[in-house]
């Protein structure tokens, strides 16, 4: 999930994943859609003139003077971009397959250029539900307030923070030399990556990095690339809605709130990809597509939401679209997410474990109840993570984001969340899985780094909600994954793992024991009233596990042993660090930091790497833009003054 910063001094706070500011009490942006030209175009396409004929004209100088009203006419539709459809088959020698071939082929057969804004709803929407509006209630300061350091700390602080920009700019300038306006750089072999729609992810995607690290020249000349991407063309079949959302849509958002509004061609841009995804939600029931068949809609096709989509993907376009609401004054995007968090709600309790979605849920009959695999991490993560912040994002007006996220917290506590068991016996949380079975819950105690948001979501909804007792339970899951970095040979987590979970039920049973370990590696579903005793075969087997699997301490198995620059563990410890003011978490994450760009870093970037178990491990040729995103952005402002991209200003 790429990050954004959306500023909070309008309407609620701002998100660094995107990084959109809104400024409370102030009136919105000025950039309204005008409806104008549509209303133009509606007029001229009613009107239809028969050509004259040769002779008719010959004859005729009043034909000839309609002959030029009618090609006037013409280029005045041209230059509104109006395009009334002919009334009779322009390819007369095209049918089916062929004509359809003919028009992707042949952009001028839509028009002399094409928009998504021209481009007619099959299922309009007649009412448009409003941004919340009234007086804002208070929120309680969220960031700590910072005592001045001394000169030693400062010099400190400095040193790390030249670091991690040392590494963003080894990253960026790889980008630039290799895979320029590209959406990726493979960075090993420096080949350019178009997984995104080809339209320049890390170029848009790390505007707000560029920003903060104040690369004002690389900014302005991102800026300059990306007046050039055109959203009414890919060379992919199918769109990944949320991924086009979180890397562009809120890649320009963000940087149009940090820059001060002063690059109206940002907020131009986004307006622009929001018209485009806006006709993903062109569905009988308004549900979005998740993975969207462009050109289908282009073409005026009829579109119907999955019967089975990524949970997280549907409800992960709350910030992005209400900022793009926020800016515009036009309420059709905020109308768009309110709908499909309006079914997130209503079903929210009456699904397989009550206050929590499941991993996937069928839009096109909007039952969000039937699937039974419940997680917070992977196909989830971002659909929990974004309801405190959309509640700060609306300053405190979206009060059912709160009672949500107040039900989902309930049941992470007693369904999800667990601890596992470390040889320095620390309180650590880690969130699992849970599957419905005809009979009975299953639990997996399965960790990925995904799910290390949780811990910054917790620290700030705790602040946000005034519910303090919560920043244990924040802290727990921060912990938890520092844990999992400071296990491995390497220093980094791995992508996927499971430990041994302490029974909840018996008192102390969360000291560290070698035979408790054994026991949850070989032989980890014991049969009721089973001795505690852990006989000689079960110590030897799970011995051979942890040799041959590389199993740290506490570790059960390690599913997936990568490392894929991923951003989640950092963004909670930072946050928890702007929250508490503790300098254990800088220091963490400067360990951290060090460990990552000792195993990741090639001559032309950072790259993934197959194993963490290894000091030593083979890289993988895959840079994926959260890197300078997300990933170095929180290194980054984690050594930074208190006061860039304040908690209290903005929403990450």
């Amino acid at each position: 999930m790429a990050s954004r910063l959306y500023q909070t001094k309008s309407y609620g706070r701002s998100a660094v994943h995107a990084l959109h500011r809104v400024d409370q009490g102030c009136s919105l942006v000025g950039f309204m859609l005008s409806p104008s030209a549509r209303v133009r175009q509606e007029r001229i396409a009613q009107l239809h003139f028969t050509p004259p004929t040769a002779q008719e004209l010959k004859g005729s100088s009043e034909h000839v003077l309609a002959a030029a009203i009618l090609f006037l006419l013409l280029q005045l539709g041209a230059f509104l971009d109006l395009h009334p459809p002919p009334r009779h088959h322009p390819h007369p020698h095209l049918t089916g397959q062929d004509l359809r071939v003919h028009k992707l082929r042949n952009p001028g057969f839509l028009g002399r250029k094409f928009k998504w804004k021209n481009l007619r709803q099959q299922h309009p929407v007649s009412n448009f539900t409003s941004l919340p509006s009234g007086p804002l209630a208070d929120i309680p300061k969220i960031q700590h307030e910072f005592t001045p350091r001394t000169d030693e700390e400062e010099t400190e602080r400095q040193s790390r923070q030249a670091a991690v920009k040392d590494a963003f700019l080894h990253s960026w300038q790889g980008y630039k030399k290799y895979a320029w306006a590209q959406d990726e750089v493979a960075p090993i072999s420096g080949v350019p990556q178009g997984n995104f729609g080809g339209w320049g992810a890390t170029l848009v995607d790390s505007l707000d990095t560029l920003w903060i690290m104040g690369l004002e020249e690389d900014f302005k000349l991102a800026v300059s690339e990306l007046k050039k991407i055109d959203f009414t063309t890919t060379g992919l079949e199918e769109l990944n809605v949320f991924e086009t959302t979180i890397r562009y849509a809120g890649g320009f958002l963000s940087a149009f709130d940090l820059s001060g509004h002063a690059y109206p061609v940002l907020l131009e841009k986004a307006v622009e990809l929001g018209e485009m995804l806006y006709h993903a939600l062109d569905t009988p029931n308004r549900m979005p597509i998740t993975r969207w068949r462009w050109k289908n809609a282009m073409l005026g096709e009829p579109q119907k939401a999955s019967r089975s989509s990524i949970v997280a993907e549907v409800g992960s376009l709350t910030m992005e679209f209400t900022r793009l609401s926020q800016l515009t004054g036009d309420p059709k995007w905020y109308d768009a997410i309110v709908r499909i968090m309006h079914v997130f709600e209503e079903q929210q309790n009456q699904t397989k474990i009550p206050g929590l979605w499941p991993m996937q849920v069928d839009t096109r009959e909007t039952d969000f109840t039937k699937e039974t695999t419940f997680s917070i991490g992977g196909m989830v993560d971002s659909l929990y993570e974004y309801l405190p912040k959309e509640f700060l994002m609306l300053g405190s007006r979206g009060q059912q984001y709160r009672d949500m996220y107040a039900q989902s917290l309930k049941a992470m506590k007693e369904h999800i969340f667990f601890r596992p068991l470390n040889s320095d016996n620390k309180a650590l949380l880690i969130p699992g899985t849970k599957r419905r079975t005809p009979t009975r819950f299953r639990f997996t105690p399965e960790a990925q780094h995904l799910s290390c948001y949780a811990g910054g979501m917790v620290a700030l909804a705790a602040k946000a909600f005034d519910t303090p007792d919560e920043l244990d339970t924040a802290r727990q899951l921060v912990e938890g994954c520092i844990w999992a970095y400071e296990s491995t040979p390497s220093g980094i987590m791995p992508e996927i793992f499971q430990a041994a979970p302490c029974k909840e039920d018996k008192e102390d049973d969360c000291t560290w024991s070698q035979e408790k370990w054994y026991h949850a590696i070989a032989s980890p579903n014991p049969p009721k009233g089973a001795s505690a005793d852990v006989p000689q075969q079960v110590i030897t087997n799970a011995m051979s596990i942890i040799e041959t699997s590389k199993l740290p301490p506490g570790f059960t198995r390690i599913s997936d042993s990568r490392y894929m620059l991923r951003p989640e563990a950092i963004e909670s410890v930072f946050i928890l660090y702007r929250i508490t003011g503790d300098t254990y978490y800088q220091n963490k994450a400067w360990n951290m930091f060090q460990s990552i760009t000792s195993g990741t870093r090639t001559n032309i970037s950072f790259a993934g790497i197959k194993d963490v178990r290894e000091t030593n491990s083979t890289m993988i040729d895959s840079m994926e833009s959260f890197w300078t995103a997300e990933t170095l952005k929180y290194f980054y402002l984690i050594f930074s003054e208190p006061d860039l991209v304040s908690l209290d200003d903005y929403v990450l």
